[in-house]
């Protein structure tokens, strides 16, 4: 499907929409993607990356693999 014919089906599909929340997402999501402003991290998400960074840099890490089984074990525990 070519770039202009998905936006003509989003266009119609969003024209279809009634719930107002979802419509709400979707204004919310282009106008991130449209703005020209510099996104500003809160000191909150700051401390998220580092302490995130940090991980990496020890090791901390899983492949989705194994999270995705680690997800299926507890699933399977209930």
């Amino acid at each position: 499907m070519s770039t202009a014919e998905l936006k003509i089906d989003l266009i119609k599909r969003i024209s279809e929409l009634s719930n107002v929340s979802v419509i709400e997402q979707v204004k919310r999501l282009l106008d991130f993607e449209l703005s020209d402003e510099v996104y500003k991290l809160s000191s909150e998400q700051k401390e998220r990356i580092a302490l995130a960074q940090q991980e990496i840099a020890e090791g901390k890490l899983k492949s989705d693999e194994e999270v995705e089984e680690e997800i299926e074990r507890w699933l399977n525990e209930r």
